[in-house]
Order: C-alpha cells, then structure tokens, then sequence
C-alpha cells in the first residue's frame, strides 16, 4: 500500500554550490513581505531555495546570483553573502537545534476565488500578492464548476458567503446599489450554472473545493470564507437560507439533517438561520457586527519541532510570536468546535479564542486564518485599502505569505 504524506528534504551533509545568500527574516530585514516575492521568483526561474525553520526567524537560502542581489536591493530587501565556512556553521546550528531546512523547489500556480465585479472591501491576500510581485490567476463559480482548480496548487478564499445569503448584509445594506448589483450578479450566474437558486450554487462550489482539497490541493481562508464554507459544507443535504435571501424557507429540521462529516474543520456548531442576524454561526467568537460583539483579541503562534512537524512550523515562521487582533467578518474560531483532527497554530492564550488553524483532507491540507485584514483592526466596508508599503514588515501579513511558499515545499512518496 502506498501513503501520500509530506516529507521534507533535508540537506545537512550535502550543501548546495556555494557561495550562498542569505535571507534573514528576523528584525534585520527591511522588506519581509518582498522577500517572499524574491524567492518566489527565485524558484519561478527554474531555481531551488532553501527555507530555514526557526533559524533567523524562519530564513531563506539560495545560491548566490548576482541577478538575485540586484532584484533584491531594488526591491529593498535585505540579503547577506554566506561563504562556504559561514554555510557550514549555519548547517551544523540548525542540525543541533529545533530547527530544519526544507529545500523549497517549484514556484506554485496560485488562484484567488474572487467575484468579477468589484465589492466595497479589499482582499488581504491579493494585497500581499500584489505588493510581493507574486503572480495569480483569479477563478469564480464557473471556472470551480467546470473542473478549473485542477490548474493550481494553491487555491485562496476571503470575503466570500459560501452559504448564498450575501454575507448577511441584509439589515444594514440590502438598499445600498453595491449590495443590489451582487445580488443580481450572483443570481444570473446561478442560473446560467443551472441553479435555481445561489445557495444552491454555492453549495455545489463548496462541495467541488472540499474535492479539490482531497485530490491534493492547499486551500487558504481567511474572513467568513472559513466559516461559511464549513456552514455549507454541514447543510449540502438541507436549507439553512430564509426566503429574504432565496425565496423560500428553512427547512424545519435542518438541524437534524447537518452532517458535520462533510466538514472540514469544525463540527457540531449551530447555524444562525434568523436573516436578519448579522452572524452566521457560532464558529465565530466575536460577533463583530451584533450587540454580542467582543474584542479581537492579541493571539501567540505556537511552537512546533521543526524535524518532526515541519508543517505546522512552516505556517508559524515569523519575527514576532505575539500577532496583534482584527476583526473579520469571521474573527476567531470557537475552540469548542474545532475538529479533533485539526492543528492550532495560534489562539489567544487561556481563551476559547482561536485564530489560526491548519488540517489535512485526503491528499491535500487547508490553513484558515481569522479576521479581514492583518493591519486593519476594524476593516468597514467602504475603507479603502491598506497600503502595504507602510506595513512590509507585517507580521500579521507574513503569516498569509508562509501559506503562499508552503505548497513549494519538496515532497515525495513514502511506503509502508
């Protein structure tokens, strides 16, 4: 029998061709979120790169180029020469220590789930994306139905209601023309899909996302995208959509026809059915936009050995273990009914207020991380972007980025 599971290569003994360039990521780099965007390139270019867990804050290595060095002081980045002897030290600390190197050797195609119309808020991970210089395809609900996600490795969702009800919105925007024009949008792909309905359609969306994850593909979310998609996910089998939003009602028992089996991270969570609740669920700690609402709390990243969960280490790798709250429209996950299965990687200590969470489905494995936007505590619809220039060494940013690198990592095939 052969089982698909994720190793790492690790190269102690034999070094790469030398010299090397080294780039730090703790406080001695001024650009972290364009030093992603350098080795990413680096790789894109046929190159391999070398990712150092917990040494200098989760550093990169590459053979040195003088192209390399001269997009790196364009860009701003920071990197540092290493000789063969300096190499070799670096090899030994991070042989003695809980540290690995993990050879990094294909760049990954990436996707962004993204509407073709333009909505009154901003992507945090298109931001990062962009200000990086890291190449993305967008997809929507035609090209996730018709089989496209096959093209990608990595597949990103945001602010996206997986359950059709239009991010519950209704109350506060249901006159407003941004919130008609999505409606109308949504309703007209839906059928050109051949759905009645957009619930109907999101439904089959999510359920093709899930394949995707299980065929081998990463999925990273953030926002309500996290919990909407799980929400749709448990009700593939019934309706949790009141007719405000689909023209007809609840299913009565809906709550008896949930299977959280169909789910990926959480389970046995209540829906919000009500239209006129501004929450979804209780997946979410923070209410944001409800009477209920509670502060978006500072939450630490763990610590994981880097030889034995290289994983989880790499999703965590930052200069700053203490990531400051935001609100999203999802903001914290609910400790309570978090899958037995899945990883947490960061929560706000002595709390059921978790922010970061990694898990694997068949093949493939998912990251959900909480909130709308790392440097915004309180993102409204309506603001205008955040400007990363003023935010590059982001931590709240980096951890978005991690996910990014993450499928570039060398696998290959163990058999027991």
């Amino acid at each position: 029998m052969v089982v698909w599971s994720w190793l790492f290569t690790v190269s102690i003994y034999i070094s790469p061709v030398f010299p090397m360039l080294l780039v730090p990521m703790d406080e001695a780099q001024t650009d972290h979120l364009k030093a992603y965007g350098l080795i990413y390139s680096v790789l894109k270019s046929g190159s391999k790169a070398y990712w150092l867990l917990n040494y200098r804050c989760g550093a990169f290595a590459l053979e040195d180029s003088k192209d390399v060095e001269l997009k790196a002081k364009i860009n701003g980045i920071t990197v540092e020469p290493v000789s063969s002897t300096q190499w070799a030290a670096i090899l030994e600390t991070i042989e003695n220590n809980n540290m690995e190197k993990v050879t990094l050797e294909k760049a990954p195609k990436i996707a962004v789930y993204t509407p073709t119309s333009t909505l009154p808020w901003d992507d945090a991970v298109t931001l990062a994306l962009t200000y990086a210089d890291i190449p993305y395809g967008k997809v929507y609900d035609k090209e996730v139905l018709t089989g496209k996600l096959s093209d990608y490795d990595w597949l990103h969702l945001h602010h996206e209601d997986f359950t059709g009800q239009y991010s519950k919105f209704y109350l506060s925007f249901h006159d407003a023309p941004w919130y008609q024009r999505q409606k109308m949008d949504l309703e007209k792909l839906a059928k050109e899909l051949g759905f009645s309905k957009v619930s109907q359609c999101k439904k089959a969306v999510a359920l093709a996302i899930r394949k995707y994850v299980e065929n081998g593909g990463f999925l990273f979310a953030m926002c309500c995208a996290t919990n909407t998609l799980e929400d749709a996910l448990a009700a593939l089998g019934t309706d949790i959509v009141d007719d405000v939003y689909d023209g007809d009602g609840v299913d009565p028992d809906y709550r008896k026809k949930l299977n959280f089996a169909n789910c990926m991270a959480f389970e046995n969570f209540t829906v919000q059915t009500d239209p006129f609740a501004q929450y979804f669920d209780n997946i979410d700690m923070n209410y944001v936009n409800t009477p209920m609402r509670l502060p978006a709390l500072d939450f630490d990243l763990f610590d994981f050995s880097a030889k034995i969960d290289p994983v989880p280490t790499m999703l965590v790798q930052d200069h700053q273990k203490t990531i400051k709250g935001f609100y999203g429209l999802l903001t914290s996950f609910n400790r309570r009914v978090i899958k037995k299965s899945v990883i947490i990687l960061g929560d706000a200590p002595g709390t059921n207020f978790v922010n970061y969470i990694h898990g694997t489905v068949g093949k493939g494995q998912f990251a959900y991380l909480g909130g709308h936007d790392p440097e915004d505590y309180q993102h409204a619809v309506g603001n205008k972007p955040t400007e990363l220039q003023f935010h590059k060494n982001s931590p709240g940013y980096r951890l978005i980025l991690n996910n990014v690198l993450f499928p570039a990592a060398e696998k290959k095939e163990k058999k027991t």
